[in-house]
């Protein structure tokens, strides 16, 4: 014979489960920031949030079109704002953004 308290376990440890989980992912996405025009790694790599305002007399490799959504190491969801990119472990880029590694896709 089952506990009439059996039940209400069962859902208070899946409820527990899932609650946990929503927390860890949520943790994960704000541990990703955004890369920052003034880090170390960026400038380096003359990392711009917005592409539209590249200087092409500092960046000549920079050609009209090119963003971080269109970059081959762009690892962000198509139509996304910001993805991650192996250039910034454990940050995120801008879309939009623009870097001196940039490489078409496909």
């Amino acid at each position: 014979m089952t506990s009439p308290f059996s039940s209400t376990r069962r859902v208070f440890m899946m409820q527990t489960a899932v609650a946990t989980s929503a927390t860890l992912l949520a943790v994960h996405a704000q541990a990703q920031s955004m890369v920052a025009e003034t880090d170390p790694q960026a400038a380096a790599l003359g990392y711009k949030a917005d592409a539209s305002k590249v200087d092409k007399t500092k960046q000549p490799k920079f050609a009209a079109g090119q963003a971080c959504s269109s970059c081959a190491l762009y690892q962000g969801a198509a139509g996304s704002a910001a993805g991650a990119c192996p250039l910034f472990a454990g940050k995120q880029v801008s879309a939009k953004a623009w870097c001196s590694a940039w490489a078409k896709k496909g």
